[in-house]
């Protein structure tokens, strides 16, 4: 089988800090070469792979403040549907753009589905429906208007996270400062809990970092050390007392919540989106619905096994699973 697989080119893959869908690319592209599978990896062209790689972009959008992300954007999906004869099947990572080639080639596409953006971009998915074979991240995820050939929850490599039974008296957030996320009910969660929290991302919206995050640093309670690549993600995730997952928004998976459990440590999450689907409710943290109910939960920590937590995780959530999941739709699609 010769497979190409288009991660999106706003950040290089694998990310040096940022980039989920580019890290997910990347996890399947590697699991596939070890399997034995041909496979062409457009990406940046500064992008690393034990596979082929291709590109027309030298470097991420988010990382070149010269280049324009529309054009970049462009010239990569053109640049792998031009030669989409060359494949036999072509794993699209890049949302729904590439789908509006998907009855100009021959070459069978699977789109995973990291996300709906927007309902202004369900008209795309559902226009394509027949011509692409969609694959959820999670079932919560799904739009009942579409097909779906499989759902494969997102996985990691075992080895990029470290187990630790001793954490740290600190709280973490984890993850771009946006309101979807809920840094500020992060930080509402530790004041009135008297812990220590640790931020940790890229600021994502400029205005509600200054307004609901940055009033409340301190350097002692409330510590913000702005992104963090994988050594430091791994120390962070594994001496933590517990992550805080405060979203509010419908999240279609949530990387941070499998990879703090990796380490195992236990996470308090509000339930929306997939995190019923992440979190076993006093097993590897717990489900709440506000700021409150955090907080009554932050002393039950110490009741969760952490090495349950790791073991939850690397059944559910390895690079392993993902990447077996992955071939199998392959085999189903195009056959052994």
């Amino acid at each position: 089988m010769k497979l190409a697989i288009l991660a999106p080119v706003a950040w290089r893959t694998p990310p040096r800090h940022y980039g989920p869908w580019e890290q997910v690319a990347s996890t399947i592209c590697e699991g596939m070469v070890n399997k034995g599978v041909d496979v062409t990896l457009f990406a940046t062209l500064d992008s690393q792979t034990k596979g082929r790689l291709e590109g027309i972009i030298g470097k991420a959008y988010e990382e070149d403040p010269e280049s324009d992300g529309l054009v970049s954007t462009c010239l990569h999906i053109s640049y792998l549907m031009e030669m989409a004869d060359q494949f036999d099947l072509i794993h699209n990572h890049f949302d729904y753009l590439p789908l509006t080639y998907s009855r100009l080639i021959n070459t069978p596409l699977v789109t995973t589905i990291h996300g709906f953006s927007s309902p202004k971009i369900w008209p795309v998915f559902e226009r394509y429906n027949e011509s692409t074979h969609y694959v959820s991240i999670s079932f919560s995820d799904r739009l009942n208007t579409l097909d779906y050939v499989g759902n494969v929850y997102n996985g990691i490599n075992v080895d990029d996270f470290t187990y630790c039974d001793r954490p740290e008296d600190y709280l973490l957030f984890f993850g771009r400062i946006h309101p979807d996320k809920g840094a500020y009910e992060a930080i509402q969660i530790a004041k009135r809990a008297k812990r220590k929290l640790i931020i940790s991302g890229i600021v994502q919206d400029q205005v509600y970092f200054d307004e609901k995050v940055k009033p409340f640093i301190d350097e002692d309670q409330v510590v913000f050390i702005g992104s963090s690549g994988p050594e430091k993600r791994d120390q962070l995730l594994g001496k933590a007392l517990a992550l805080l997952h405060p979203i509010s928004f419908d999240e279609p998976f949530g990387l941070s919540v499998a990879e703090s459990m990796f380490c195992g440590t236990p996470v308090i999450a509000f339930n929306r989106g997939s995190m019923p689907e992440l979190i076993k409710p006093n097993e590897t943290g717990f489900l709440v619905t506000n700021v409150s109910e955090a907080v009554s939960v932050v002393n039950d920590i110490s009741s969760i096994s952490r090495s349950f937590c790791r073991s939850h995780a690397i059944e559910n959530f390895s690079s392993h699973r993902m990447v077996e999941g992955y071939y199998n739709i392959y085999r189903k699609i195009v056959g052994d």
